[in-house]
């Protein structure tokens, strides 16, 4: 396993792809050196349904001649040879179109801290641990009354690193860890079937929740689904289990986007500086959380990383940047970039979440009289152009301030704009996801059924 943490192998050949690309004409450059290793197995009624290893280096250079830029990239790392790979993508971006907006980051952004996040459990559990883990869980599920069968669950573990040079004088490297459980149950018989799952992920094995506690909420939620109704079509105050409610965050996410604002794609396109939540409402990316699962000492192109507001008391104060959509709009680069090796960086959150409000998820489903409790999500009927959404859905129907009876073949659609405006945060923030927020109540949603 030391051996595998070792990145001094690929940090040498990312330097050589960037002296042979300046030896062979290009003005500037990039390498970056990535590696995988995963491990994992599945579980289906007690049997081993699959058991892999994987172990991966992938290198990409991205090269520039003027305002013209190419990128190559190669997973034969034991016999790439530098020279000819640098010549080949610098003959590539002669004979690529210009963008004015291309280069590397401003050398005064380049990260010169390596702050310590706590991201590598160097313990990779073996397949014997991991198997167990996913008995464990499936185990606990059956066990919960009315459940009927395992729709799976598996566990897995993985080291995922990356190395980055650039012809302006930045190296760096970073590696990070994760593991994980999840179970699938099915609970009743025939066609009056339902299933729901838990899920856990952490970077550190002591951060996971225990297999059986992931089972076990797994039965009971599967158990809890039997039986739904359907109900009339109404507009209803709708609230979003806090499983689900991080994808109201990241659909903001995508549409705070530089990309798609740079391309008039996205509903926010005129929003900057503008209230879209209520006040009080706060929504932060933390790159430099520790131990988050996407935390990161510097960005893909090197830049410095730090945490940033989006929202700030409801009003919407940044787009996600990487060096050429700033340019392109007029910016500075928020230190997003996200980099894999056949590509040019593009801008990605890191650890964005929603902070808690005051009450607590009963207190809001109690204030709420009457309405629809979400608890899970179907398709993709987002348009983030015009900000129009519309899902499928399951859950529970609230009557006097409680839940009763589950719901299901429904579709809840709204307007993304409205819905933040009229958000209410519960007080159950957890750090479970990349994207995080708490129990969320939005008003006035349609809930279309009969």
């Amino acid at each position: 396993m030391h051996s595998l943490l070792d990145q001094s192998a690929l940090s040498n050949l990312a330097e050589g792809l960037v002296r042979a690309a300046k030896s062979a004409g290009a003005d500037a450059a990039d390498a970056i050196a990535v590696r995988s290793i995963s491990v994992g197995v599945d579980i289906r009624e007690g049997a081993v349904e699959e058991s892999e290893r994987s172990e991966s280096d992938d290198v990409g250079l991205r090269v520039f001649v003027g305002n013209r830029q190419a990128v190559v990239s190669t997973n034969d790392i034991v016999r790439t040879n530098a020279k000819s790979l640098a010549e080949r993508a610098v003959a590539m971006a002669r004979v690529a179109p210009e963008d004015r907006f291309a280069g590397l980051a401003d050398r005064d952004r380049l990260a010169r801290d390596r702050p310590d996040l706590d991201l590598l459990d160097p313990n990779i559990p073996d397949v014997s641990t991991l198997e167990q883990r996913a008995r464990d869980a499936e185990q606990a599920a059956l066990a919960v009354k009315g459940v009927t069968k395992s729709g799976g669950a598996s566990a897995g573990a993985a080291i995922s690193g990356m190395v980055l040079v650039t012809s302006d004088g930045f190296h760096g490297s970073y590696l990070a860890s994760r593991q994980s459980v999840s179970m699938m149950a099915i609970a009743g018989e025939g066609t009056g079937m339902e299933r729901d799952y838990d899920h856990s992920s952490a970077l550190h094995g002591a951060d996971l929740e225990a297999p059986e506690a992931i089972g076990r909420r797994a039965g009971e939620r599967a158990v809890r689904r039997l039986n739904p109704r359907k109900v009339k079509t109404q507009a209803v105050p709708v609230i979003f289990d806090a499983r689900l409610s991080n994808t109201l965050i990241s659909h903001l996410a995508s549409a705070a986007n530089g990309v798609s604002i740079a391309r008039k794609a996205s509903f926010l396109k005129d929003k900057l500086g503008e209230r879209i939540f209520a006040p009080g409402i706060r929504i932060v990316d933390d790159p430099l959380r520790r131990r988050g699962l996407r935390s990161h000492p510097f960005d893909g192109e090197g830049v410095a990383v730090q945490r940033m507001d989006l929202i700030a008391d409801g009003v919407l104060k940044s787009w996600f940047l990487d060096s050429a959509t700033a340019r392109e709009l007029g910016l500075e680069t928020t230190g997003h970039a996200a980099r894999g090796v056949s590509a040019p960086p593009s801008p990605v959150p890191s650890n964005l979440y929603l902070e808690a409000g005051a009450l607590t998820p009963e207190q809001l489903i109690a204030e709420t009289g009457s309405g629809f409790y979400v608890t899970d999500l179907i398709g993709m009927g987002t348009n983030l152009v015009t900000g129009d959404y519309s899902r499928g859905a399951a859950g529970y129907w609230i009557e006097n301030g409680e839940l009763t009876y589950p719901v299901s073949e429904v579709t809840v659609a709204g307007h993304l704009l409205d819905m933040f405006r009229s958000l209410t945060p519960a007080n159950d923030l957890a750090f479970k996801f990349v994207t995080n927020a708490p129990t969320l109540r939005v008003e006035g949603l349609t809930v279309a059924g009969q």
